[in-house]
């Protein structure tokens, strides 16, 4: 029995698709090719390793995001079989929410200097397809998340308190903590900062420099935004929002930082994803 494999690598500013095969015994597999249009719903779901990068301390990172191939269809797959990440696992962080489209660096797994020469491999299983992507430390695929080197641009800065730090780049732990209760609004007040680095190439941001995006990542119940996309004060760099949540439990939410690069920018650089957790009581 064969699945089909997809590799999802970044290079300059598309994706590339390598697609392999890989034996999945006592399993049958079903996979479009990745090229095949596009659906509102039933599609499959694919891990996107956009590869491997150095923090400024000199710790080393997978850098990962995923490709819901459903342009309507919002997935909820809990950590488990169907999405699990080994060995080790199943849970290295990743989410458990799915927008439409594609997703770039939602998240990142730091691996020991020693992960030379292994593979970590996210498998996911969404409408009855399953999906495997391994991810390692090939030479070929380290990333610059911090700078973009052809036209000097940094990511966004993001901070969750007035006097707090700023956050720039891929997503490490989490940036901030709250406690909401149920059907009770939460105010999410965020304040976001940019190079102003403009890409010729691309139109320049009208307003202020920095988009900002909410949404969930991980949780058992809804968590819905009055603005999934806030305005942000140009003078201030302010943005705020509320979520309110349907059920109890612990949630993550994903805010998606973008300056006028753009949602994938060039050369994993540069946009700023932030996680935040929610501890909802009854």
């Amino acid at each position: 029995m064969t699945a089909v494999w997809i590799f999802i690598m970044r290079v300059s500013a598309a994706a590339m698709l390598v697609v392999g095969l890989l034996a999945v015994p006592q399993r049958v597999v079903t996979q479009e090719l990745p090229l095949a249009p596009m659906r509102a719903s039933g599609q499959s779901l694919t891990a996107a390793y956009e590869g491997w990068f150095r923090t400024p301390d000199g710790q080393i990172h997978l850098l990962v995001g995923y490709f819901n191939r459903n342009t309507e269809e919002v997935l909820d797959i809990p950590v488990g079989p169907d999405n699990r990440i080994e060995p080790g696992g199943p849970d290295y962080g990743q989410p458990t929410h799915f927008l439409p489209r594609r997703a770039w660096g939602v998240f990142s797994i730091n691996v020991p200097p020693d992960f030379s020469g292994q593979t970590l491999t996210w498998t996911l299983v969404a409408n009855g397809q399953l999906t495997q992507v391994p991810m390692g430390l090939d030479q070929r695929w380290e990333v610059e998340p911090y700078l973009e080197t052809a036209q000097g641009n940094t990511p966004p800065q993001v901070k969750f308190t007035s006097s707090g730090e700023f956050h720039h780049g891929p997503p490490l732990g989490i940036s901030a903590e709250y406690e909401a209760a149920v059907d009770d609004p939460l105010t999410l007040t965020l304040w976001a900062t940019d190079d102003g680095q403009v890409d010729p190439n691309r139109r320049a941001l009208e307003g202020a420099p920095v988009r900002i995006r909410w949404s969930k990542y991980r949780g058992e119940g809804e968590a819905v935004f009055s603005e999934p996309r806030p305005e942000t004060d140009e003078a201030t760099g302010e943005t705020r929002t509320t979520v309110t949540f349907s059920a109890p439990g612990v949630y993550i939410l994903r805010a998606q930082a973008n300056d006028s690069s753009g949602a994938s920018g060039g050369f994993q650089c540069c946009w700023t994803n932030a996680h935040v957790q929610v501890e909802v009581s009854p």
